[in-house]
């Protein structure tokens, strides 16, 4: 019975985030002719798989960004540009590959005790979100020491670093979503 829930939770979680990845994130916004959506600039890819990982937990989430990264990389067009395994020596795959320790280390969070609120699901899916960054800006730092994207090493750390604003915002939508989602699906805390 176990199995089945772990794929079944990473079939979902799969299905999440390469939807995720086709959604633009927009957030609304108070204005002088009523609220209008802003766009963040980011898709909902991140939020899709820190969720799966809060409410499915470890196993299916890892199984899900494994699969995930597997058909992009295999030329499926799901990643931001496209899809194919040039994306190996691309700078943003270093994030594409923190999906994996992000996902392991958020769905173990999220299966600790203590993690019935939205406040402590926020602070696991914030740790995840951490987790991504890390593996991007070190794959970065590491592109750039072997001279890979020449002396663009600033540029590309603040483009890809300032995502994580609006990404923050979303953790704290998919801590909620999660805490809903795990009392109407039973998920045990």
């Amino acid at each position: 019975m176990r199995a089945l829930a772990t794929w079944s939770g990473a079939i979902a979680g799969l299905l999440l985030i390469v939807a995720g990845g086709l959604i633009p994130a927009f957030l609304a916004l108070p204005g002088s002719e009523g609220w209008s959506l802003r766009p963040l600039g980011i898709t909902l890819q991140v939020p899709a798989l820190l969720l799966t990982a809060l409410v499915a937990g470890p196993r299916s989430a890892l199984l899900a960004a494994v699969g995930y990264l597997s058909v992009g990389l295999f030329q499926l067009p799901v990643f931001q540009q496209g899809g194919g395994i040039g994306y190996l020596v691309d700078p943003g795959f270093g994030y594409l590959a923190g999906f994996i320790p992000a996902a392991w280390i958020t769905g173990r969070l999220a299966r600790q005790r203590g993690m019935d609120d939205p406040l402590a699901l926020t602070a696991a899916a914030g740790v995840g979100l951490l987790v991504l960054q890390l593996c991007g800006l070190l794959n970065l730092l590491i592109g750039a020491l072997a001279g890979r994207w020449g002396a663009s090493l600033v540029p590309l750390m603040v483009g890809y670093g300032l995502a994580i604003l609006p990404q923050a915002l979303l953790c704290c939508a998919a801590g909620v979503l999660a805490w809903v989602l795990r009392r109407v699906l039973l998920v045990p805390s």
